[in-house]
């Protein structure tokens, strides 16, 4: 928690989600295979704690709940600071606070969901998440799926080549820059809970290389932290990773699949002062 802390202020206050854990790996020196770690659903573990770090906060009023998409420091979190063992602290308090208003939970299987399951998704129900669907389909229904999403974010002549003798490339389509612009795009869609490794990425470029100025990767898994440099490598044509948390969050912008309803959360901190 006291990285996180201590991230956002270095940030200015605020940040995307990814922008500010990617400052707190930096600063930790967090090494590539634990940033490459994932849970059974196959979010990334270290991302994991950290969004949970951030809820911790939340509850705790050094973050504020509010801002949407943003992490941001409240005045009081800007000038906090936390040590190792005060946040173990807030993380046992609220560990306790939760475990007396979901009574039919222990401290310890509270602990244990949380290693596993997302802030957001906390409260479970019948019905399964968007990813575990997406997981769920054909590898061919999911190229079809992505070609729809795609479209969606204004792609136009969208196609799925189909087959395996084109080199890895799943389909292309048009994205328009402005009137005067246009940039022909080539996709790879890659169904799985796995990580998307370098040599793949490196891959996928070579069979776009001469036959498109721009190439996406669509997974509902993660991307190596190797992968991720080898997307952005000075002198080749840039690729774009797209892994599970932003492949939702493109389909809930454009409520593809979706149907929006109104959720309310439990606001821990208000029922506090009530709690025995």
């Amino acid at each position: 928690m006291g990285p996180l802390l201590d991230a956002l202020r270095q940030l200015g206050g605020s940040g995307r989600p990814k922008e500010v854990i990617s400052q707190v790996a930096k600063n930790l020196n967090i090494p590539d295979s634990v940033l490459e770690e994932t849970t059974k659903t196959g979010v990334p573990k270290f991302y994991n704690q950290v969004a949970w770090a951030r809820q911790y906060l939340v509850w705790e009023g050094l973050l504020d709940a509010n801002s949407k998409g943003i992490w941001t420091l409240t005045p009081k979190g800007f000038n906090s600071t936390l040590t190792a063992e005060q946040g173990r602290e807030i993380f046992l308090k609220w560990v306790d606070i939760n475990q007396k208003a979901r009574k039919s939970k222990s401290a310890t299987e509270i602990i244990k969901q949380q290693e596993e399951d997302e802030p957001d998704n906390i409260e479970h129900t019948l019905q399964p998440t968007l990813l575990q669907v997406l997981q769920q389909v054909t590898p061919k229904g999911f190229e079809d799926i992505c070609k729809r999403l795609l479209r969606e974010h204004g792609f136009e002549n969208v196609y799925v080549t189909g087959g395996s003798h084109d080199g890895g490339i799943d389909g292309y389509g048009t994205l328009e820059l402005n009137p005067f612009v246009s940039m022909k795009v080539l996709f790879q869609c890659k169904r799985y809970k796995g990580t998307v490794s370098r040599a793949q990425v490196g891959d996928f470029r070579n069979a776009m290389i001469g036959r498109a100025e721009k190439g996406i990767i669509l997974t509902t898994g993660t991307f190596s932290e190797d992968a991720k440099r080898e997307a952005v490598r000075d002198g080749a044509p840039p690729i774009e990773l797209i892994d599970a948390s932003k492949l939702i969050e493109l389909f809930e912008k454009v409520e593809l699949g979706l149907k929006p309803k109104k959720v309310y959360e439990v606001d821990l901190s208000f029922f506090e002062p009530y709690m025995p």
